[in-house]
């Protein structure tokens, strides 16, 4: 009785375990297959262009005409007419040097002038009635010459006591102010012309035979988001031997978004060569990854590419497509992947 007992108990406990993990079966939801609407799309193809193979080297936006203004003598600044960053015209006063002796030298200079003058016209008044020989006035000659070069070379030292704009510009430095010492070679300011501009690059010195003055080349200044050309003005004949590149110069156009200092690029073209392209249209960025999408049995599918330089309105594709294939240009922005499309 006992066994048939616990045979019966077993038989109980089985069907208990099993009923639950039916009724779990069948109220567990079915999987459903979610149907995407068809989106119109317009469509191009990935083809090969010749571009040119391009180097960028890095430069800056500099004035063609510059230079850095000292005194030719010593002395105390007297006056300094002019702050940073304001705008002279050529020959307008700059600064003034306190120059006492060289006044003195000059007022000595003049008055020996003057004296050896009237000897001069004395003697030769005093040869016309034979009272003197022609040797003693051509020696005051000499000495009349002699003390108006002595003059000159007085008054030249006392301009330089004045510094003047060598030509208009703005003034970019000023490294002094009233009552400090100016001594030759000291750098008192410095100005740059504003209405002409260069950049200046280094160039690799594989290309210094390749590029030649009057060349027309790309430009950009990214603090401006600014897209120029510039012509080759300068390019030197010989290389750095520490940074094997040389430099170049290039004109540029006016703008007002430029000012010296600012940094550039400059492209230079090298060897054409071809390259597989899409329109630009076509290209999402999301976040640092770039994608297409390839029509594939009228559905869009999602592909990951690397893109390289801009072509006119179409990118250079580096890797992610193969050339003929289809890419979606219009109509992308809010497709899914695996989305049937219609092109129009």
């Amino acid at each position: 009785m006992k066994l048939k007992h616990l045979s019966s108990m077993l038989i109980i406990i089985a069907l208990t375990a099993f009923l639950p993990s039916c009724d779990k079966d069948e109220t567990r939801p079915q999987k459903s297959t979610q149907i995407l609407p068809a989106a119109r799309v317009s469509v191009d193809k990935v083809i090969k262009r010749i571009a040119a193979n391009q180097l960028e080297v890095v430069g800056t936006v500099q004035s063609a005409q510059r230079a850095e203004i000292s005194s030719k003598l010593t002395g105390n600044i007297i006056t300094f007419k002019v702050i940073l960053g304001s705008r002279v015209k050529q020959g307008e006063l700059l600064a003034e040097i306190s120059a006492g002796e060289i006044s003195a030298q000059v007022q000595q200079a003049k008055a020996q002038l003057m004296q050896t003058k009237r000897n001069l016209a004395r003697e030769e008044n005093l040869l016309k009635k034979n009272a003197t020989t022609p040797q003693t006035v051509k020696s005051l000659q000499d000495s009349a010459r002699i003390a108006e070069a002595a003059y000159k070379e007085a008054m030249t030292m006392l301009d330089y006591s004045r510094i003047t704009a060598p030509f208009s510009g703005i003034i970019t430095k000023k490294l002094g102010n009233v009552g400090d010492l100016a001594t030759p070679g000291k750098p008192l300011l410095y100005i740059e012309e504003e209405n002409k501009l260069q950049v200046l690059a280094d160039i690799p010195e594989a290309m210094i035979l390749r590029i030649k003055q009057g060349d027309r080349l790309s430009v950009s200044i990214p603090s401006v988001d600014l897209t120029i050309e510039g012509v080759v003005a300068e390019v030197s004949p010989i290389a750095d031997p520490s940074s094997r590149s040389a430099p170049i110069k290039l004109d540029i156009t006016p703008d007002s978004r430029l000012r010296p200092g600012q940094f550039a690029r400059v492209t230079l073209a090298m060897e054409q060569a071809e390259t597989l392209t899409i329109p630009a249209s076509s290209m999402i960025q999301f976040g640092q990854m770039e994608q297409v999408f390839v029509v594939h049995n009228n559905k869009a599918i999602l592909r990951l590419i690397r893109s390289g330089t801009r072509i006119d309105d179409h990118v250079e594709i580096l890797s992610g497509l193969s050339e003929g294939e289809t890419v979606i240009t219009q109509g992308n922005r809010n497709l899914l992947d695996g989305q049937p499309v219609i092109i129009q």
